[in-house]
């Protein structure tokens, strides 16, 4: 266990440091925003498409696993949901304090990190729950919000929704890796070294960046932020394990990954959301610093719990 904290501990002080930069006032909000811009649209984009290129497509996609993922996901988000109805929250608080319950950093932090821990045969699984993430629960908010202030269900949501799915480079990044990979297209090598190259830059920044951000999150509404993080750190990690282990047997090395994402903590996407609905910002700004300081050690147990499942 020790061994693999001082392994996460790096990760973890990239983003202390981008923290303290930001605290300091040395970065600025202007540069973090820019620099996460960067990340999210060139960097980290040029990473995913080098490792799904490079990925056969047999390998990356796996009905037990999806099954296993979004029963686990569902549960937890169910859960969520409910607790926040019985404290008389309407649909769009819910929707968002369900979306902190579940939805990881798996980008910025599970990508790099996890493959690092895991070993690069994690790049598939991990790009899967991303997709997840992204396609699934990043669409189930949207409806939940646009439909609760429209009174109803309208064509328009599913166009808005088109439009955020194709304009999210991670989405784009991964298809056209897959569809590459799909078409057996060769790398040439000054690409290769380019994205290479690029897709190095991914993890220091989006580490620094994710510690830059977390200097401007309130630590406000403590009591339903606590809950929030427990749920995405501690249930979620847990309902998940439940449905790879027990109810769809997933691959022991698939289900291990799987599970290490679901302890990671709450994205940062899920604020963004929160303030362009306008819908509780505040709460959701505080389960991410939350979680993002538990996870220095839950993070670690977990992946020390599910390291048999790699080895077997």
């Amino acid at each position: 266990m020790i061994d693999i904290f001082l392994k996460t501990l790096p990760f973890f002080a990239l983003i202390a440091l981008g923290y303290g930069a930001a605290r300091s006032k040395f970065f600025s909000e202007d540069a973090t925003a820019w620099l996460t811009k960067f990340v999210f649209y060139f960097a980290l984009s040029a990473m995913i498409f080098r490792f799904a290129a490079n990925l056969p497509i047999a390998e990356v996609f796996d009905a037990r696993f999806v099954a296993a993922y979004l029963w686990g996901t569902a549960f937890v988000y169910g859960i969520a949901t409910i607790i926040a109805l019985l404290r008389k929250r309407g649909i769009e608080e819910a929707a968002v304090e369900a979306q902190c319950a579940v939805i990881g950093n798996v980008g910025f932090l599970g990508l790099p990190m996890l493959i690092l821990l895991l070993g690069e045969k994690a790049i598939g699984p991990v790009m899967l729950v991303l997709s997840i993430d992204l396609i699934v629960f990043g669409s189930l908010i949207v409806i939940l919000i646009t439909g609760a202030r429209d009174g109803r269900m309208s064509l328009g949501i599913f166009r808005t929704l088109g439009r955020g799915l194709l304009s999210n480079p991670m989405i784009v990044s991964i298809v056209l890796g897959l569809l590459w990979s799909g078409l057996s297209l060769p790398i040439p090598q000054p690409m290769n070294d380019f994205l290479d190259l690029l897709g190095g830059a991914a993890t220091p920044c989006a580490l620094f960046a994710i510690g830059a951000s977390l200097a401007s999150k309130s630590a406000e509404r403590m009591a339903v932020a606590g809950w929030l993080s427990f749920a995405k750190l501690v249930l979620h990690p847990i309902f998940v394990a439940i449905g790879a282990l027990y109810l769809f047997h997933v691959n022991p090395y698939s289900a291990a990954v799987m599970i290490a994402c679901a302890a990671l903590p709450v994205a940062g996407n899920v604020y963004i959301l929160a303030q362009h609905f306008g819908v509780a910002p505040h709460r959701v700004s505080a389960s991410i610093l939350i979680s993002t300081v538990l996870s220095v050690l839950t993070v670690s147990l977990v992946v020390g719990w599910v390291s048999p499942l790699i080895e077997s």
